[in-house]
């Protein structure tokens, strides 16, 4: 199954990019891509740098994560 390797972290995002894409950060500093699927895109507000959200990362590819939940607005 695509999620059985997937985990999930906690990260901080950084800045918004064209094409629904943010760049975020991890507590240990990681830097990576982050965005939303189709199906949760008409649910989703939209991030602004500071938001703490949720990301689901595969060990493939640690470069890209998918956003899950948008925890805090700070």
């Amino acid at each position: 199954m695509a999620g059985e390797n997937a985990f999930k972290v906690e990260g901080r995002v950084t800045e918004a990019l064209p094409n629904g894409t943010w760049s975020a950060e991890l507590k240990n500093g990681h830097r990576l891509t982050a965005f939303v699927t189709g199906r949760d895109k008409k649910n989703f507000a939209g991030a602004k740098p500071g938001d703490v959200v949720k990301l689901q990362l595969t060990p493939y590819d640690l470069s890209v994560g998918r956003i899950l939940v948008e925890t805090k607005k700070i």
